[in-house]
C-alpha cells in the first residue's frame, strides 16, 4: 500500500476483557517487524464509563447504550492518545484495538449462514478527529469473514519477536482470559486461548474483599486451594476442546462464575486461592493436552497482568514439568504491562504498509489476510 518499508511512530490504544484501563503505548515499529516502547500508560476509564461498559459485558444494555459507548468510548481512547500526543508528539497514526463486548466465534447457523462474530467498540471517526491522526482499528473481522475465530492475533508479533532464539517457547498472556502462542524450532507457530486468567480471580476479590484484583496474589497465598472444589471447576468442556479456539467474557460471565461459587468453599480466601490455581492449572493442562503432543516446551514466557501475581506464577511453576523455565516478557525486554499494546502497533504497522498480518494456524482463518480498516 505504501512502497518501502521504513520505520513509523504508532500510537497503539486497546483496552482488554478485564476492562481497568486503557492501555496506551507510543511505540516506533522498524522494518524487521521489532517495536520499540518509548511510553506507555494506563488511563483509566471515567468511573461511570467503566459501570456502562461491565452493563454491556452483561449484556443489562440496549441498543441506544451500544450505539452511545461507541462513540463515549471512542472519545476515551483519544484522551489517552492525546496524554501521549502531548508529550511527544503525533505519530505517523494510530492503532486502535477498541474495547470488546461480545466475541462469538462459534459457526452456527442462522437461514445457513454463519453467525461467527465478534464487536470491538472505540468509534475510529472520533479518535481521527480527536488526535488529528490516521487510525487503523477493527482488526478482528477481516479475519472472522475468512474463516477463523478473530483471536488471537497477539500471535503474530510472539512468532515475529521469538522465532529464531533458538528454544522451544511457550508465550503465555494472563489477561482477563489467557492464551498461549507457541513458537518452536520444528513446529509451525501456534495458539488458542487456554481458559480463564484474571477474570474469575478479579470477580471474587472484589466480591468479597472489595478490590478491583489480588494484588500481588496476597489475598490467594493467605488461603487454602480446595481440591474439590477445584476439580470440579476443571471439568467445564472449554478446556476440552481442541485449538484453534478462543473464548471471553460471554462465555466465563458473572452468570458463570456465580453459578460455579454455588459450591464453593467458605473462606473467602480459600475461594480466591482456588480460582488462582485453576488460571495456573489449566494453562498447565492445556500445555498437556494441545502442545505436548505437537512439541517439547523449554520455556514459558509469561506477560499480561497476571505476570505481576506472585502466587499464580508460583502455582504455574509447580504444575509445569521441572525443566521447564518460568520467565516473563520482561526478560526479552518486552514490558509485561504493554506487550498486547506492542504487537497491536506491529499490527497496524503491517495494515499501513498491506502485509498479511493473521496466522491461519492460530486462529483458523482459511489464509493469511491483511486485518484492520483505515479511518482518514
Amino acid at each position: 500500500m505504501h512502497g518501502d518499508l521504513e520505520p513509523k511512530k504508532v500510537i497503539a490504544l486497546m483496552s482488554g476483557t478485564s476492562c481497568d484501563s486503557i492501555d496506551a503505548g507510543y511505540c516506533e515499529v522498524y522494518p524487521d517487524k521489532s517495536v520499540k516502547l518509548i511510553h506507555g500508560i494506563n488511563y483509566s476509564y471515567p468511573e461511570h464509563v467503566r459501570a456502562k461498559i461491565f452493563q454491556l459485558f452483561r449484556g443489562a444494555a440496549s441498543i441506544k447504550d451500544i450505539c452511545v459507548m461507541n462513540f463515549v468510548i471512542g472519545k476515551c481512547f483519544a484522551e489517552a492518545a492525546n496524554v501521549l500526543i502531548s508529550e511527544f508528539g503525533k505519530p505517523d497514526f494510530i492503532s486502535s484495538h477498541g474495547q470488546t463486548i461480545y466475541h462469538y466465534p462459534f459457526d452456527e447457523k442462522i437461514d445457513n449462514i454463519s453467525m461467527k462474530s465478534t464487536l470491538q467498540i472505540g468509534e475510529s471517526a472520533v479518535i481521527a478527529k480527536e488526535t488529528g491522526c490516521m487510525v487503523i482499528s477493527n482488526f478482528r473481522e477481516a479475519d472472522i469473514a475468512n474463516g477463523g475465530q478473530g483471536a488471537p492475533l497477539v500471535c503474530f508479533a510472539d512468532e515475529m519477536w521469538f522465532k529464531g532464539k533458538g528454544k522451544n517457547f511457550a508465550i503465555q498472556n494472563i489477561g482477563g482470559i489467557s492464551n498461549v502462542t507457541v513458537v518452536s524450532r520444528d513446529y509451525q507457530t501456534f495458539g488458542f486461548d487456554t481458559g480463564l486468567g484474571n477474570i474469575m480471580i478479579d470477580y471474587c476479590t472484589q466480591k468479597y474483599f472489595g478490590k478491583s484484583y489480588d494484588n500481588d496474589g496476597e489475598i490467594a497465598s493467605s488461603g487454602v486451594v480446595s481440591d474439590n472444589w477445584l476439580e470440579c471447576l476443571l471439568q467445564d468442556e472449554y478446556y476440552y476442546i481442541d485449538p484453534p479456539k478462543s473464548t471471553g467474557r460471554e462465555y466465563f460471565s458473572a452468570e458463570y462464575i456465580e453459578n460455579a461459587l454455588k459450591y464453593a468453599p467458605e473462606k473467602p480466601e480459600d475461594i480466591v486461592a482456588t480460582v488462582t490455581a485453576l488460571t495456573a492449572k489449566t494453562i498447565a493442562q492445556s500445555y498437556e493436552r494441545f502442545v505436548y503432543p505437537n512439541t517439547g516446551i523449554d520455556e514459558v514466557v509469561v506477560c499480561g497482568g497476571g505476570a505481576y501475581n506472585k502466587t499464580l506464577m508460583r502455582m504455574l511453576k509447580t504444575y509445569l514439568p521441572g525443566h521447564t523455565a518460568l520467565k516473563t516478557c520482561e526478560d526479552y525486554n518486552i514490558s509485561n504491562n504493554f506487550k498486547e499494546v506492542m504487537a497491536f502497533a506491529l499490527l497496524g504497522y503491517c495494515t499501513y504498509y498491506g502485509i498479511p498480518n493473521n496466522l491461519p494456524c492460530c486462529t483458523g482463518a482459511d489464509k493469511r489476510v491483511i486485518l484492520g480498516k483505515v479511518t482518514y
